[in-house]
């Protein structure tokens, strides 16, 4: 007996800090393996997985299976529990068969994403560079004709302390009407069994591109506290898996319209298991130009998804047609040919309610695009317009938007000092110093007609986050439609009209969503 624990001795011997700085390089399935050796073992594993991590990869191989290879045993190359996957893929692939080899790789439970984006934007694989990728899509239907310029994955995985992830999918019936009320119901139902609130931490959000998710975003607004933070890709196709979805609707001729991935505290949470905190920001890239106009007539037309409208502007009776209200504006502009992207944002006034609950008013900002005008009608992308609405016009600016990203990069330097954050000081291998709060991760969703294709240079809009926090795991998606639950200051900074109203649907902006998080006090 004697001899055996001498034979044993030499491990036992090894201190608790050597062997967590082992096993912290180890890979995340060698590592798990390592946690049945012994006890002591374990409990070090445990500690080190309890850590707030998110990892991302992006490859541009060609090869669907090769690329999906690549970034995933890059994730996997260190330890990490992962919650949930966050996938996204070029035109050019099969999205089926990438879902199918992505969730291959991980468990059962843990929620998968996998999504056609309009770019991504990550760490190259091979190169560790961050790389900006946009796709060129083509109108012909058959992305597997694209070229090699829209093959490539991203892949991102995320452990977040104190959280538990649900995915809820939004369903639609066979005539295609939302189920918006069952998904808030089930998310207020989740968060609640979770954390004893009905107001989850936040959502992560994907919409289908032929969802209209603005009446989605108006009632998950008007649903949950001000603290919920809510971001996401409102244009996209996409797939999903888990174990952990909470499907809100017995409907089997239903189909999903979209995805949400609620993160709500877990009260239930070991000791010792930090807290993460979600921070958001908003880069504009329109500017308002010309008077305040009124919907007088208003002409829906579902089957295009257009309205048609005339207007007025304020203290003036002359209603104005569409070629007249466009000449106003090109004029300020100095002719259409200055102006890539033009839109309405209109405010509207509307009563929302869940269920049965009693309706309250709220007030929203929406902006649609503006598709053309003549001698009767403005004609404008989208519907939910009514008369006496007010609207204003809106036109992509580079220079605002590179303004805006000086902007943002301020914001993270002052986020960065109230966090007491030390880029120098890390001690894990996501570059985070566990001694104090600090950025763990950052997750971008940017306009597709941003990038290069607006600023002439990439990564102009992923700069804000790694100039302040270089060395920190950062990713993203170009979109069709970002999601932000935001006010509307970053479009209205030198007016108080419309104060109170609510914008959740960008155009031409970048959102990011940062991740913190405060370690857990010692334990006595």
């Amino acid at each position: 007996m004697e001899k055996q624990r001498q034979k044993t001795s030499p491990i036992d011997m090894i201190g608790e800090d050597l062997l967590y700085n082992i096993f912290s390089k180890l890979p995340a399935l060698e590592c798990a393996s390592a946690s049945c050796v012994s006890r002591s073992w374990k409990l070090i594993i445990t500690r080190l997985l309890s850590l707030p991590k998110l990892s991302s990869s992006l490859s541009r191989n060609p090869n669907l299976k090769v690329a999906v290879n690549d970034v995933v045993e890059k994730v996997l190359a260190s330890p990490i529990r992962p919650q949930f996957v966050i996938a996204s893929i070029g035109p050019a692939f099969d999205l089926d068969e990438a879902q199918r080899l992505i969730t291959g790789r991980f468990g059962s439970q843990i929620p998968v994403i996998t999504s056609i984006s309009q770019g991504i934007f990550g760490q190259d694989v091979t190169t560790n560079e961050f790389e900006e990728v946009q796709w060129e899509f083509e109108d012909d239907e058959a992305h597997g004709d694209l070229g090699n310029e829209n093959q490539g994955a991203l892949l991102t995985v995320g452990f977040l302390p104190g959280l538990t992830v649900d995915l809820i999918p939004l369903s639609k019936t066979r005539g295609n009407q939302l189920m918006i009320d069952d998904l808030v119901l089930s998310i207020r139902d989740r968060s609640s069994s979770h954390s004893g609130s009905a107001s989850p931490m936040g959502i992560l959000l994907f919409s289908d591109e032929g969802t209209d998710i603005k009446p989605v975003l108006e009632k998950l607004d008007y649903a949950f506290s001000a603290e919920t933070v809510i971001v996401g890709d409102g244009g996209s196709q996409f797939l999903y898996r888990g174990e952990t979805v909470i499907n809100p609707s017995n409907n089997k001729a239903s189909s999903t319209a979209a995805v949400a991935l609620s993160f709500s505290r877990d009260r239930g949470k070991p000791p010792g298991v930090g807290e993460t905190q979600f921070h958001v920001m908003l880069s504009s890239g329109i500017s308002r130009i010309g008077p305040t106009y009124k919907a007088v007539s208003v002409k829906e037309r579902p089957k295009d998804y257009s309205t048609w409208l005339t207007a007025k502007r304020h203290a003036v009776r002359e209603n104005l047609d569409g070629q007249t209200i466009l000449d106003q504006i090109y004029d300020e502009l100095g002719g259409p040919n200055h102006c890539p992207a033009l839109y309405v944002g209109v405010t509207k006034r509307r009563k929302c309610s869940i269920g049965l609950e009693k309706p309250s008013w709220i007030s929203m900002h929406e902006f649609h695009e503006v598709l053309r005008g003549d001698e009767e009608y403005l004609y404008v992308h989208g519907v939910g317009i009514r008369s006496g609405d007010s609207f204003r016009f809106y036109h992509s600016n580079s220079e605002l938007a590179r303004a805006s990203c000086n902007t943002t990069a301020n914001s993270f330097r002052h986020l960065k000092q109230d966090l007491n954050y030390q880029g120098d000081h890390h001690t894990n291998s996501n570059g985070v110093d566990m001694n104090k709060k600090s950025v763990f991760g950052g997750i971008m969703f940017a306009c597709c007609g941003r990038g290069k294709l607006l600023f002439g240079e990439p990564n102009v809009d992923g700069s804000p986050f790694l100039e302040n926090f270089p060395g920190v795991t950062f990713s993203g998606t170009y979109c069709a439609g970002e999601i932000a639950r935001a006010d509307l200051s970053s479009y209205e900074q030198d007016s108080q009209e419309h104060i109170d109203a609510r914008c959740c649907l960008h155009v031409f902006s970048t959102v990011y969503l940062v991740m913190s998080c405060t370690p857990a006090l010692p334990q006595h």
